[in-house]
């Protein structure tokens, strides 16, 4: 009865729509839960209750994938306390406060290190807030300012990114006899404007160094009190835990650069890349639930000898902070079940199927516009079901049916489809890799997704009208400088308004 129509998006609306009103994530997304079942068991009571246990959280929990998943967040939160207890962490703080200057330095290092770590998304969120959260404690910068910078530089850093886990997503789905997965990867890099307009966003908005929307109060309330939260839970693992003194740059340094390379082998490992797997076959071919904590362990246990080894902790001491990590981590981990069980709500009532209508319908007319459709498309399916790679997985099969093999609206359908998939997956409260942003920036939840939403759709708002001039010009280098432009005109004009306002409110 509701399989395969838009009644199928309305547990994620339903969810979404109510954790932005009651600030309350956890009943927000049961609540979603609850609608998806009861429309599949068609609201017979007992079906309900049976589709909720079964179908939805013991389904999700029991994924190989999202078991990997969740070892791997378990994992490295216990490493961010070891690094956090040995003191690594403090020694960073002092480091960065001596050699980064401004507020807008801190922001362009995490942005940086965002960048260059670009072969996971989690991987990115993690690593990157446990490293830059001293710095930016330093500066005053908010930490619904973190989070956004981090989960700007995860995503649309990985979808641009030939060698990474989600390049190897995408090149799988491609069927290879329209071309190569990774071929037609790398040629719709250019005309991804959501991720390459989301870096130049990211580096203007901080250079020109203003905020709007409710970005704009949590970072005055940082920089004038002091205040890094302003609302909702405030977490700092590191004040809550003795700090050994004798800790140094390289405590932190050193055990970052060990996970990153055993991660990276890891990934590799998994793909085959050690039994004569060539080494772009065996990134398209590893399962980062399984290379990630494979990595993270090998590096857990180097890090344990190593501080013991440096007489920065005693054995019962590195052990007592395995609690520590896995407790910092219970947020992310329950709003992680609660939204993989809510993505198979939507998996149930055909939500893939409802969306593979609507695109055919829509290639029947307006073709050049249908990159710009498609991009929209993606977008709410990302957004709704939280899923970058599930919606990605829905259209490019669509896409590369409507367009022919050989043309140029082909690469850019493909684009238009990542774009949106990264734009809906950026900003969902339900979305794994926003999740774990907030948990790397130690960020309350909401927070981190009322603040960000402007600025994913100011983005997505100039990436829109780029679409619908790509569809027409399709000319990568005059299209893209067009997107640039766009953009940086729109910061500008955003600051001209944000400062009129900020002088009539004085």
């Amino acid at each position: 009865m509701f399989y395969g129509t838009i009644w199928a998006l309305l547990p994620p609306v339903v969810a979404i729509a109510l954790a932005l009103i009651t600030k309350e994530v956890y009943s927000s997304l049961f609540l979603g839960i609850v609608v998806g079942a009861a429309l599949a068991a068609g609201f017979a009571p007992v079906g309900t209750l049976d589709i909720i246990i079964n179908d939805g959280f013991i389904a999700g929990v029991a994924d190989a994938w999202n078991v990997g998943i969740f070892l791997f967040l378990i994992l490295l939160g216990i490493l961010v306390a070891l690094m956090n207890r040995a003191g690594g962490s403090a020694a960073f703080g002092r480091w960065a406060e001596k050699n980064v200057h401004t507020r807008a330095g801190a922001m362009l290092a995490t942005f940086l290190l965002g960048v260059l770590i670009f072969v996971d998304d989690y991987f990115n969120c993690l690593t990157v807030g446990s490293v830059m959260r001293p710095v930016t404690d330093g500066h005053r910068i908010s930490r619904a300012k973190l989070a956004y910078l981090i989960d700007a530089t995860a995503a649309p850093i990985c979808m641009i990114a030939p060698i990474s886990s989600w390049a190897a997503a995408v090149s799988g789905i491609v069927d290879e006899s329209v071309m190569s997965g990774t071929e037609l990867f790398v040629r719709a890099i250019p005309w991804n404007y959501y991720s390459l307009l989301t870096l130049v966003f990211v580096v203007g908005l901080s250079l020109m160094q203003f905020d709007f929307g409710p970005m704009k109060l949590h970072e005055m309330n940082a920089r004038l009190n002091g205040d890094l939260f302003t609302s909702g839970e405030r977490r700092n693992d590191a004040e809550s835990m003795a700090v050994s003194p004798k800790g140094k740059v390289i405590d932190l340094v050193l055990p970052v650069l060990v996970l990153i390379v055993c991660c990276i082998t890891g990934m590799l490992y998994v793909g085959g890349f050690f039994s004569g797997t060539p080494f772009a076959a065996a990134f398209a071919g590893t399962n980062a639930s399984v290379g990630l904590p494979w990595g993270t362990l090998i590096a857990l246990v180097f890090t344990v000898i190593y501080y013991i080894c440096r007489g920065l902790l005693r054995f019962k001491e590195a052990m007592e902070c395995t609690t520590k990590g896995f407790i910092a981590m219970v947020p992310a981990l329950l709003i992680l079940t609660f939204a993989v069980t809510l993505k198979n709500m939507t998996g149930m009532l055909g939500a893939a199927e409802y969306v593979y209508g609507v695109m055919q319908g829509a290639s029947q007319s307006l073709y050049n516009m249908l990159p710009a459709i498609i991009f929209l498309v993606g977008c709410g399916l990302a957004f709704s079901t939280g899923t970058s790679w599930g919606t990605f997985g829905i259209l490019i099969p669509i896409v590369t049916d409507v367009f022919p093999a050989d043309s140029q609206l082909l690469i850019i359908g493909v684009s238009a489809c990542l774009a949106g998939a990264v734009m809906g997956d950026h900003c969902s409260p339900i979305s794994d890799t926003t999740i774990m942003a907030s948990a790397g920036a130690q960020c309350d939840h909401l927070n981190h997704v009322s603040t960000q939403i402007p600025y994913v759709l100011t983005v997505a708002a100039v990436s829109f009208v780029n679409y619908i001039v790509a569809g027409f010009v399709q000319n990568v280098y005059i299209c893209l400088a067009i997107g640039v432009a766009l953009t940086l005109a729109t910061l500008f004009v955003l600051r001209a308004v944000t400062s009129r306002r900020g002088t009539v409110n004085a």
